[in-house]
């Protein structure tokens, strides 16, 4: 059988690091796995599959590396390694089957250390969401809120741990882990894992704590209090850290989002940080000009209304907008005048519009469009 080029099969140099192994197997075993390639192009991936396997299961091991750089592929040939023995059949079975889960517990089993997965680890805790209204003012303002929230938190009897008194567990014998032996594509690998009885606590409850059941775990109502920032808008998230439910295994707890919903105003309409509002004004005020007192969402404001001001006008007040939630400033609010035409005159007034004499817009406009 002709000698193998296993660091030119995974496209790596013969100084590569089991790092660069790994990430050069990973990357085939991704692109050449039978399950992924057509059907006319299976045969040839599980070819590609089977000799990336076996370039990486020598190159792996740093024994089985060193006789392949003394006496080239030919060390592995009539048994005495083992890896003439190597089933490629028991490989693809185990991946299909999802025994592995990944290509990174295959590296983490063949390189030592065992894979991460299922090892006993600090848990986060769930986030919780929360919604709340403010309105229009407050937004302006910034403003408190006193939420009610009922979540998840420590028994304050076991203090989480599920029982009062606990014993050494016997099966680690106080370790928290035991020794496992797993089979692999590569053969058998011995490793330590978190004790499946304590859950790498080890040790054992007693008895289950009354309040919580052994769950170390109650659901509590907790009054919280959050301040809104001065300019939030409608549907944002605030993150209050650590107001989550807890974590386990002494992990930390998750974080709340309050999620914002401002009330729609009974006159204002809000554009970013700008804010709109329609004032009704007289055709006299509109004709001869006129100071005017206007509304704003903190207060009051005079704005100058010019003479001759056309309906829908709109003035710009710089400043009396809503505050930047990020940064200083304010945007500005926007003023629409709308002119109230009166619907009952008396003689008088009528008799005034008419020695008022104006011109008839209508008529000027029909004189233009038809010349």
């Amino acid at each position: 059988m002709a000698n193998k080029d296993y660091y030119k099969i995974l496209g790596v140099e013969k100084s590569a690091t089991k790092e660069e192994i790994k990430k050069a197997f990973k990357k085939l075993a991704l692109k050449f796995h039978p399950d992924r390639a057509p059907e006319d192009k299976k045969k040839e991936s599980e070819e590609q599959f089977k000799e990336i396997n076996e370039a990486v299961s020598v190159l792996g091991d740093d024994k089985k590396r060193q006789q392949y750089d003394q006496y080239g592929s030919s060390a592995f040939q009539g048994g005495s390694s083992g890896f003439e023995g190597f089933d490629y059949s028991d490989v693809m079975s185990q991946f299909r089957s999802g025994a592995f889960g990944n290509f990174d517990d295959i590296f983490e089993s063949l390189f030592g250390g065992g894979s991460s997965r299922g090892k006993s680890r600090a848990r986060r805790g769930n986030d919780l969401a929360y919604e709340t209204s403010i309105t229009l003012e407050e937004v302006a303002k910034g403003t408190k809120q006193e939420l009610n929230l009922n979540k998840l938190e420590h028994c304050p009897e076991c203090h989480g741990k599920g029982a009062k008194e606990f014993t050494q567990c016997h099966h680690c014998h106080g370790s928290g882990y035991m020794k496992k032996t797993q089979r692999t594509p590569f053969g058998l690998f011995q490793q330590t894992g978190p004790c499946p009885y304590c859950n790498g606590q080890g040790q054992l409850p007693k008895d289950s704590c009354s309040s919580c059941g052994g769950d170390g775990l109650i659901r509590k109502r907790k009054d919280i209090e959050i301040e809104i920032p001065a300019g939030v808008e409608d549907g944002m998230r605030l993150r209050v850290a650590g107001e989550g439910e807890v974590g386990s295994q002494g992990g930390p707890s998750g974080d709340l989002y309050v999620i914002i919903s401002v009330k729609e105003h009974k006159f204002f309409e809000r554009d970013e940080d700008d804010l709109l509002i329609t004032i009704p004004i007289s055709f006299t005020q509109a004709v001869l000009g006129d100071e005017i007192e206007v509304p704003t969402i903190t207060g009051k404001a005079t704005l100058t209304i010019p003479a001759g001001t056309d309906s829908e006008t709109t003035f710009r007040m710089r400043g009396q907008g809503m505050p930047h939630l990020r940064g200083s400033g304010k945007g500005d609010q926007m003023v629409k005048m709308q002119i109230e035409v009166p619907k009952k005159l008396n003689k008088k007034q009528k008799d005034s519009l008419k020695q008022f004499g104006e011109d008839k817009p209508s008529k000027s406009f029909f004189k233009k469009f038809f010349g």
